[in-house]
């Protein structure tokens, strides 16, 4: 659990997290952006997400992400491809 990688071609997002302290975060496969929004929230949504789970991240935390990305898998409400 922890922000998913950025893109190659995705250096505003890139930036805004090195500028924000969030380079350092290890990525995950699902994060609290994806659980909150994924691609349908802005550049700038994902790194305040990103920010929140700096601030909060627990154990517990990356439990309520896991369980809530199954629920998001298994709806399927916003997954487009």
């Amino acid at each position: 659990v922890g922000p998913r990688p950025a893109l190659f071609n995705q250096q505003d997002l890139i930036e805004l997290r090195t500028n924000m302290g969030l380079a350092g975060l290890i990525p995950g496969v699902t994060g609290w952006a994806q659980v909150n929004g994924r691609d349908q929230i802005s550049i700038q949504e994902k790194v305040n997400l990103d920010l929140v789970y700096l601030k909060g991240k627990s154990f517990w935390f990356d439990v309520k992400i896991l369980l809530k990305t199954i629920i998001k898998v298994v709806k399927n409400p916003d997954i487009m491809h």
